[in-house]
């Protein structure tokens, strides 16, 4: 690995001087949601982790922080749940109203319902 002299900071995103956001804003000139690709999670000596996106000057290398939304494994799963339950209150038929009188057409008998078209064909 080439050694080099440049100095390495941590930064949050929200506190960058000028010089720095500047050059942050040129390399992703859409802003935080164009980063997205090349952030990368770092992890800290308190067994929490941050992530951050690597942004080289000249003369330094910056970490800039930047705050992420991460689902839980815990959330995804219960949201699969409630879109299964959902599903299948759907497919049941149970979503809705329960009392016995529905307006649907029973299919056993449809035959003994007419349409308009058939006054044409006599």
């Amino acid at each position: 690995m080439i050694k080099d002299n440049k100095k390495r900071h941590v930064v949050s995103y929200e506190k960058l001087s000028e010089e720095v956001l500047a050059a942050f804003n040129e390399k992703y000139p859409g802003g935080l949601q164009t980063c997205i690709d090349d952030v990368q999670k770092y992890p800290k000596p308190d067994g929490t982790s941050f992530y951050a996106v690597t942004l080289e000057l000249p003369q330094d290398i910056y970490l800039v922080k930047v705050q992420m939304q991460v689902d839980d494994a815990e959330d995804i799963k219960r949201w699969l749940e409630s879109e299964e339950v959902a599903e299948t209150e759907q497919v049941a038929g149970t979503s809705g109203s329960s009392d016995g009188d529905s307006d649907t057409l029973p299919d056993d008998n449809i035959s003994d319902f007419g349409s308009d078209d058939d006054s044409s064909e006599a």
